[in-house]
């Protein structure tokens, strides 16, 4: 077994989308080849309505999948093919964009205000590009949780681990979601496959990620302070991206530690980007430009 070396740690960004919705950007528009088969993470999470209820109204998706996974509150979503539902907390989405759908996103806060949830984008391989839409909607039940004698629980949104299945299947670069709890103190190694790229992001609690027994300085980006020392502990808002390796070792903090743990089989193509629209080259990207004008976007079937 070799662990994982921490290549960078990243703190997230304060960002605007949507009609106005504020939010915690880690990676996107960027970086294409440190998280392929990824393509952007947002946390989204306000105890302010005046922040999030203006919320992401209709817009369009093309060539990518959007994986939405909310914690608190609730999200309504809708779509040009009549599609409409409800996530509420627990709850996981895995939209397929493929060839293209008009989409909206609606969050409302839970009796305190309170809304919580994450994005993550994962790309679509060339020959998918054009793949007719889908859904797969979740509740948060048949997300099977599995815990440990130490106390570590997981949540296994997609892909396999120790034992249980995630329900979400069928998805183009076979990734694993995990939603890892580890209590105060404990040491913990989560098995990765070594060709995958991968990254954890911290959202409750603090530790420490490392691939010796001595901790060791890595490259950290601050929003705060871009001239910052780099440090190795890790706290809320820290997204960490891990070199190669099978095994993730993390020491969680005196409060525990809770984070996605996210990794996935890398495409390899060419990206070319227009927001929400993610193709292989600028001519495809002006195609679908084109049929958004037209209005013939949502119809290659």
């Amino acid at each position: 077994m070799s662990l994982r070396p921490v290549k960078e740690i990243i703190q997230t960004k304060s960002t605007i989308e949507g009609a106005g919705v504020k939010l915690q950007r880690a990676f996107g528009f960027g970086k294409t080849r440190e998280f392929d088969p990824f393509l952007l993470f947002d946390d989204f999470r306000n105890e302010n309505p005046a922040d999030y209820l203006a919320g992401f109204p209709w817009h369009p998706h093309r060539g990518i999948e959007t994986i939405t996974y909310v914690l608190a509150g609730s999200v309504e979503h809708g779509d040009s093919l009549g599609n409409r539902g409800k996530m509420t907390a627990g709850d996981v989405q895995w939209m397929t964009a493929g060839s293209g759908i008009l989409h909206q996103e609606m969050p409302k806060g839970d009796a305190g205000g309170r809304m919580h949830g994450f994005q993550l984008w994962a790309n679509l391989p060339a020959s998918l590009k054009m793949t007719d839409p889908r859904y797969q909607d979740i509740p948060s039940p048949e997300i099977p949780e599995v815990t440990e004698d130490d106390g570590t629980q997981a949540r296994v949104i997609c892909g396999e681990f120790w034992g249980k299945k995630g329900p979400v299947e069928g998805v183009a670069a076979d990734p694993s979601y995990l939603d890892i709890s580890v209590p105060p103190g404990k040491d913990k190694r989560l098995k990765v496959e070594t060709t995958r790229n991968a990254f954890a992001y911290v959202f409750a609690g603090s530790g420490t990620f490392r691939d010796s027994s001595q901790p060791r300085a890595v490259l950290t980006e601050s929003a705060v302070d871009p001239n910052a020392a780099p440090t190795y502990d890790v706290s809320n808002h820290s997204l960490v991206l891990f070199d190669r390796g099978d095994e993730v070792l993390v020491h969680a903090g005196p409060e525990g530690i809770r984070f996605l743990l996210v990794s996935g089989r890398p495409i390899e193509e060419p990206v070319a980007w227009y927001g929400p629209i993610v193709m292989n080259t600028q001519e495809q990207i002006r195609q679908a430009i084109g049929e958004l004008h037209t209005g013939a976007f949502i119809k290659h079937r």
